[in-house]
């Protein structure tokens, strides 16, 4: 059967036609693409590639109490060209490019040929990176049309490893990460602007969009409490005092106990800032915030405060530790560093006997003393505004064992920080009242104005002005000959404070590793400072008097230097001395040559024997009446190695027993020790005894047969 021609005809037709209608469909589309909707799918594609990147905002400073930039910015810039600006005059892009090779050490060959390597149709060729402020102002000033600046911040140090632990340092992304650049980070940082760019396929930046940007809004400034000054102080003898002791570590916080600003707070070893990836995690902690300590007997100004004020303890009363130097307390044996003898509670404090001040503190109603524990801020935030402090740790005293209030009143099962132990201090200098610290005065905006005021504020009352008074002597005569911190005091400067040597708790057990440390405060009659000086593990000598407050007082020395107020009060108290007559002057301690030229300089005799670089003692002592051109003898140190490889200054102890408490005293200075005096008449025994070899300096007991005239009146009194 033939096929039908009209309807193969039709199919062919219906071919032709779809063939012909396919084409006229996609093209009737373009046009409705291009004319109707192309605006519409123009715009979407724009925004598509379009981007939002940020302008970096400019972080704020941090200056010093007196206006020093202690942490600013470093502007570092990009410089990049669109070579497809409208109306681009000519040879500008060659300008540019020749400029850039001025101040670099590429040529204008080489710039030309980023350009022309660039994709065709960029709109945004990078030229490079990191140039300076110079470049930026050379380029700026010629108003390119075809330049694109951005410009980029990065944080600096001033003064690299000063107030390093405050200040804290910033990551990569310049947030803050630790110190002042943590606990501000918001108002510092500011607020990102940002501008629109046009990204190719390849996420690249094709073309800077010039459309209006958002301008950034600028970090605000931190205007501190320290002063610059003092803080390079603190770290230098910190430094040198570590040096000298062979410590592993310390710590230097210095504040205003009026107030509680810190003025000052040093650790060591430290890092610099503006490399802190240099430094390990445990270098970078502020340990004068988050290391928790048994403080030792700096703490006994505590259970001081709760026996006087309690009434359960009389400052001339009298206590009687055991010749030894030793007493059974629950089981545990307690001891003094060397006995004491028969002693009041006032020499108690001066001489730091462990006996007496547990004794006292035993007579105190155990929640009582917790509360007095607390009132000086123990156990709890001191809220001062850096990251990373710890509280502390107190047990509540339903916890406490027998023997828990007795070694806590001298500074053992109890953890504090070094910021609450000078705080505690500190609230006695300020009569009692216990104040916040606090290291940002205000913050400024960057016109200047104050949005942030940072002000002295009273956390509690801990302990009665009266009280202050009342044992403000005692901790004056620690600073004295007869005190365990004789070589913090400086001459003409009222200092009261306590020195502190505290074993160390390691591994579950009490190892032969000692902090050393000493708190203490002046002018001790309108104190304007109060110091603690931390070191750990000193090699030269456990107690804090002897390593601890010799930093105490050269960190004290200079800060004379840069503060007329006290320099003149030293002057007026020097001046005031001499018009009162000759008296010995404050030789032990100082270094050969300046002692002599002192003695010398008020008209005296001076007569040297020994060897060593420092006075280890003098006869007579400092503040007794003299006559011009009288003798005063010095005994320098004398260097031999100890048994553990250590330095000390060793002598042997003579024998004045038989002797007059005034022939002895005679002796003993002039073989170069300290003497402290029970009773009166001949010298019946002394401590230690006649032949042992002991350091230069200590203390030699001598007692002699009939009490002394002091005990004899508290004792009467007493019954």
């Amino acid at each position: 059967m033939k096929p039908d021609k009209n309807a193969l005809a039709a199919r062919l037709l219906f071919v032709l036609g779809a063939l012909l209608i396919l084409p006229v469909a996609i093209i009737l589309q373009m046009l409705r693409i291009q004319y109707v909707e192309g605006d519409g799918l123009r715009e979407l594609w724009s925004r598509q590639t379009e981007d939002a990147i940020p302008i970096q905002s400019r972080r704020g400073q941090i200056l010093d109490s007196n206006g020093r930039v202690l942490v600013t910015n470093i502007a570092s810039y990009a410089v990049a060209v669109d070579p497809h600006v409208p109306n681009l005059e000519e040879g500008e892009i060659q300008r540019v490019l020749a400029i850039l090779a001025h101040f670099t050490n590429r040529s204008q060959a080489d710039y030309m040929r980023m350009v022309r390597q660039a994709p065709a149709n960029s709109r945004y060729i990078v030229l490079g990176r990191n140039f300076d402020r110079a470049v930026y102002d050379s380029l700026r000033a010629h108003r390119f049309r075809s330049l694109i600046l951005e410009e980029r911040f990065r944080r600096h140090y001033t003064y690299d490893d000063l107030a390093a632990h405050v200040m804290g340092y910033v990551n990569h992304e310049v947030r803050g990460m630790d110190g002042l650049e943590r606990a501000y980070d918001e108002l510092l940082r500011g607020r990102d602007g940002q501008r629109i760019v046009r990204r190719d396929s390849r996420g690249r930046i094709r073309q800077f969009v010039r459309t209006p940007i958002q301008q950034p809004q600028q970090g605000h400034n931190l205007i501190t409490t320290l002063d610059a000054q003092i803080q390079a102080i603190a770290q230098q003898e910190l430094r040198e005092g570590i040096a000298r002791t062979g410590a592993r570590h310390g710590s230097v916080i210095i504040v205003e106990p009026a107030t509680g600003a810190v003025i000052a707070m040093a650790n060591y070893p430290d890092f610099n800032p503006n490399r802190p990836g240099t430094a390990g995690r445990e270098t970078r902690r502020n340990a004068a915030i988050a290391d928790m300590i048994e403080p030792g007997s700096t703490f006994k100004l505590v259970a001081a405060v709760a026996a006087y004020e309690q009434g359960v303890v009389q400052l001339d009363e009298v206590f009687y530790t055991p010749e030894n130097g030793a007493r059974r307390i629950y089981g545990q044996t307690m001891r003094d560093h060397i006995p004491l003898g028969d002693i009041t509670f006032r020499q108690a404090i001066e001489r730091s006997s462990n006996i007496a001040t547990a004794e006292a503190a035993m007579r105190v109603d155990r929640d009582q003393f917790f509360q007095y524990v607390r009132n000086f801020g123990f156990g709890a935030l001191s809220s001062i505004d850096l990251p990373n402090e710890e509280s502390g740790r107190l047990r509540r005293p339903l916890h406490w064992s027998g023997v828990t209030q007795p070694w806590m009143s001298i500074g053992y099962e109890i953890q504090v920080t070094p910021l609450q132990l000078v705080m505690a201090y500190a609230s006695i200098a300020n009569g009692g009242r216990l104040m916040r610290p606090y290291v940002v005065d205000h913050v400024q905006d960057e016109s200047g104005r104050v949005v942030q005021q940072n002000r002295p504020t009273v956390i509690r009352q801990s302990v009665r002005p009266e009280t202050v008074e009342a044992l403000r002597p005692a901790f004056q005569n620690v600073v004295s000959e007869d005190g365990t911190a004789r070589l913090a005091s400086v001459a003409g400067l009222s200092i009261a404070g306590k020195t502190g040597t505290a074993q160390k708790f390691i591994d579950g057990r009490y190892q032969q590793r000692y902090r050393a440390s000493f708190v203490g405060y002046f002018p001790a009659e309108a104190p304007r400072y109060a110091m603690i000086v931390l070191l750990d593990e000193p090699q030269t000598s456990i107690f804090g008097g002897t390593t601890a407050g010799i930093v105490f007082r050269e960190i004290t020395r200079r800060i004379m230097g840069v503060d007329p107020q006290v320099r003149n009060l030293v002057q007026r108290t020097l001046d005031e001395e001499a018009a009162a007559g000759l008296r010995a002057p404050q030789l032990t301690g100082l270094y050969a040559g300046h002692a002599q030229r002192k003695a010398e300089g008020l008209g005296l005799k001076v007569a040297v024997s020994g060897e060593g670089t420092r006075v280890a003692s003098q006869y007579p002592a400092a503040g007794q009446e003299m006559q011009e051109n009288q003798l005063v003898r010095l005994q320098l140190e004398t260097i031999v190695q100890g048994e553990a490889g250590e330095d000390q200054l060793r002598s042997t102890v003579p024998d004045v027993r038989g002797l007059s408490m005034r022939e002895a005293v005679a002796v003993l200075h002039e073989a170069g020790y300290d003497i402290q005096r029970n009773g009166s008449g001949t010298v019946a025994a002394q401590f230690p005894e006649a032949g042992a070899v002991m350091q230069r300096g200590r203390p030699v007991i001598i007692r002699g047969r009939a009490p002394g005239m002091e005990m004899l009146i508290s004792d009467r009194g007493g019954g």
